[in-house]
C-alpha cells in the first residue's frame, strides 16, 4: 500500500487521542503509514509496537523547535511530566508549561504533527537540519548550583538524544576560569565529579590549562531517537563569579537555578548568548535578576547556540564599593576585580557534543 505524509498526518492524530501512546490496543490504532515509517513487522506484539513507535516519534520530533517539540511530545503522551491519561488533560498541561491558552496548543500541535510527517518522509532524515552532531545532542538541561556550602557544587541533570546508533560514550567537559592575575593550571584536585545516575566515569584528561575533559562510558548503547538522563555533582573552588554553558552543539534548553550564600550578591545579571570572553566583562550586562528570600535566582534559555554563552554573572557585596567608585572606563578591564575576593566558578555545561 502506498503511504504518504497526509496519511500519517491522520494517524498521529488518532494515536493522540486518549492515552496516546500508552494505549491498551496500539496495535490497532497503528495504521499502514506509522506501520511503514516506524518499520512494524505483521506478527509483532503489542510490546514491541510500542518500542518502535516510541523511539521513532523521538527521533522525529526531536529536531522540532522548542515549544513544537515540546507540546508533540505531551500529546502522544511520550513526555515524561504529561502522562495524563485523556488527551485534553495533556493539552491542558502543555498550556501551562508554556503559558498559552488550550486553542493556541492545540494549533501548534497540529503543525508539530505535520511537520513530524515531512520529516518521516523527507528523502534522508539522518541529513536533516538542526542538529550538526551526527552522535548526540542535549534536549534538556537542568543545573543546580549551591554556593552556599564549603565548597560549591553543581548539580547537573542532562537528558541527551542519540543521534546515530551504537552511542556509548559521551565526552563532556568543564571549565574553570581564572580570575584576573591568577597563576597556576587548574589541576584534578581543583574538580570533583560523581556520578549519581548513567553511567560511568571512565576518563579524565586536561583539555587546556583549565579545561578538563570526562569521558561518560553509557550502561548499554543507545540507537539514533533513543533519549538518556544523566546525574552528575561538580565540586569546584570557586574561582570567576559568572556560571555559563558554553555549547559546541545545540542545546534545546538549560534551567539554571543558583543559591547564594548570605549576604547575597549585590547584583545579579542574565547572560544571554554573550560571546564566551565577554561573560566576564562588567561591561557587558544583561537582565537584572533579584534573588528571593531564600537568596536563589532562577533563568531559563532555549535553543541555545553553539559557541555562546549563557547563564548568570553575579557581584558579591565585598566589591560593590569598589566598582561604585572605580575611575571610568576602569570597570571595562577584568583588573577592576580584586583577585582576592569570592570568586566563582565557570561551567561550560559539559558542553554539548
Amino acid at each position: 500500500m502506498n503511504v504518504s505524509a497526509t496519511l500519517l498526518v491522520q494517524e498521529l492524530k488518532l494515536l493522540r487521542k486518549g492515552r496516546g501512546i500508552s494505549a491498551t490496543r496500539l496495535g490497532q490504532r497503528v495504521g499502514p503509514a506509522l506501520r511503514q515509517v516506524c518499520q512494524i513487522s505483521d506478527g509483532e506484539d503489542v510490546a514491541e509496537i510500542r518500542r518502535k513507535v516510541t523511539d521513532r516519534l523521538h527521533a522525529l520530533i526531536a529536531p522540532l523547535p522548542a515549544d513544537l517539540n515540546t507540546v508533540v511530545l505531551a500529546a502522544m503522551g511520550l513526555h515524561e511530566q504529561a502522562r495524563n491519561p485523556f488527551y485534553q488533560e495533556r493539552v491542558h498541561w502543555a498550556a501551562r508549561k508554556l503559558n498559552r491558552d488550550d486553542r493556541t496548543i492545540r494549533r501548534r500541535i497540529d503543525e508539530g504533527i505535520e511537520q513530524v510527517a515531512e520529516l518521516a518522509f523527507a528523502p534522508d532524515p539522518a541529513a536533516r537540519p538542526g542538529h550538526p552532531s551526527r552522535s548526540w545532542h542535549t534536549e534538556s538541561l537542568r543545573v543546580t548550583l549551591s554556593l552556599d556550602q564549603p565548597v560549591p557544587e553543581a548539580f547537573e541533570f542532562r537528558r541527551i538524544i542519540a543521534d546515530a546508533d551504537d552511542i556509548t560514550e559521551l565526552d563532556l567537559a568543564l571549565t574553570l576560569t581564572a580570575s584576573a592575575g591568577q597563576t597556576g593550571s587548574v589541576g584534578y584536585d581543583d574538580l570533583q565529579v560523581d556520578v549519581f545516575h548513567g553511567g560511568m566515569l571512565v576518563g579524565r584528561a586536561m583539555e587546556s590549562s583549565d579545561r578538563v575533559r570526562l569521558t561518560l562510558k553509557l550502561p548499554a548503547p543507545l540507537r539514533r531517537g533513543q533519549r538518556h538522563d544523566i546525574t552528575l555533582r561538580f565540586r569546584a573552588v570557586l574561582r570567576y563569579p559568572h556560571y555559563v554553558c558554553v555549547p559546541r552543539h545545540p542545546v534545546d534548553s538549560f534551567e539554571l537555578h543558583v543559591r547564594f550564600a548570605r549576604p547575597v550578591p549585590w547584583e545579579v545579571r542574565r547572560l544571554d548568548k554573550a560571546f564566551q570572553e565577554d561573560a566576564k566583562n562588567p561591561s557587558v550586562i544583561g537582565d537584572v535578576l533579584s534573588p528571593d528570600a531564600s537568596g536563589e535566582v532562577y533563568t531559563e534559555f532555549h535553543d541555545l547556540e553553539p559557541g555562546f554563552a549563557y547563564g548568570v554573572r553575579w557581584c558579591p557585596l565585598d566589591l560593590a564599593d569598589a566598582i561604585t567608585s572605580a575611575p571610568a572606563g576602569h570597570l571595562a578591564r577584568n583588573e577592576a576585580v580584586d583577585e582576592g575576593a569570592v570568586p566563582a566558578v565557570e561551567g561550560r555545561g559539559q558542553a554539548a557534543r
